[in-house]
């Protein structure tokens, strides 16, 4: 099979996921428990009030009817209007997207060199000083939670040392940055990179690179592409996981993204953007896995 039909039949697939996702997050959104009525009713809601507002947000019409109305605009790109602001969710979503794309894509650009630079370093030197440091350090890092780094960090270079802002109320300035990307970064570095040395240290060993090397070949070169085909996997997933970890990530360091944004829809019952932060999430998640089979594809081609 090629590239070109692979690639097809996995976007095929794709689109029956996203189909299905839609049903679901409209499910699971509409099965939350509490009335978005009475949250927008206020503290004493009066029944009458309560019952406008339903009606005023179609709220009492049956779920079908509901799901029906909410699928045929989605098709056209309209994720309706949220039942708090009024604001329409898609100019919700795009105002949070843009730290969070920040922070997630800062972290993946700096994720792929370093976690290949140290794999490929720790495999070339397998046994050595370097090896063994960089595997104690990476399952040490690893264990420690996202949250947790974050505390000590903000108590030791924000407010201790104040060398970085400890929070990114003044703006996602080149300074406020670090402190969150060094906790995004720290656990799939170490994940990545102990995936890429594990990788490299089989194909190094593999009959086709000692014959490269043996005609006078970079056995390297022939080597890193079969060694990366795993990790490009593992980093689809690894995105999969900066969605939860900018999250918390932006709760710590008070970050106005997705994350913030979710908090708030959940606390108010604002199931429109409930309904499009988790299909942005999950759409993400599928496109993301399949660019990374792609990719894998094309590195370690299948029979």
């Amino acid at each position: 099979m090629n590239l070109t039909r692979y690639a097809a039949r996995r976007l095929a697939v794709g689109v029956l996921q996203v189909t299905g996702v839609a049903c679901l997050v409209f499910l699971m959104v509409e099965s939350l428990p509490g009335d978005a009525a009475v949250v927008l009713a206020g503290d004493q809601p009066d029944p009458a009030r309560i019952a406008a507002i339903r009606a005023a947000l179609g709220l009492d019409r049956p779920l079908a009817e509901r799901f029906a109305s909410w699928a045929t605009a989605l098709a056209r790109g309209d994720f309706g209007a949220s039942l708090v602001s009024g604001r329409p969710v898609a100019e919700i979503l795009l105002d949070a997207l843009t730290p969070t794309a920040v922070l997630a894509g800062i972290t993946v650009l700096l994720l792929v060199p370093l976690s290949v630079v140290l794999g490929v370093a720790a495999a070339r030197r397998e046994g050595s000083r370097l090896d063994r440091a960089l595997t104690t350090v990476s399952a040490a890092l690893y264990a420690v939670p996202e949250f947790a780094l974050a505390i000590v960090l903000v108590a030791a270079f924000g407010v201790a040392l104040a060398w970085l802002p400890p929070t990114g109320l003044g703006g996602l300035t080149a300074a406020a940055l670090v402190l969150p990307v060094a906790v995004l970064l720290v656990r799939p570095v170490c994940s990545t990179g102990r995936l890429v040395r594990s990788a490299m240290i089989d194909v190094l060993a593999s009959p086709y690179v000692r014959h490269a090397r043996r005609l006078g070949l970079n056995g390297l070169a022939h080597a890193l592409p079969n060694a990366l085909a795993p990790a490009a996997q593992h980093l689809a997933r690894t995105v999969d996981w900066l969605l939860g970890g900018v999250i918390v990530v932006e709760a710590v360091f008070v970050i106005p993204g997705l994350g913030s944004t979710l908090a708030d829809a959940i606390g108010r019952r604002d199931l429109p953007v409930l309904q499009g932060l988790a299909l942005l999430f999950a759409v993400t998640t599928i496109l993301v896995n399949l660019l990374a089979d792609v990719v894998s594809f094309r590195l370690a081609p299948r029979v």
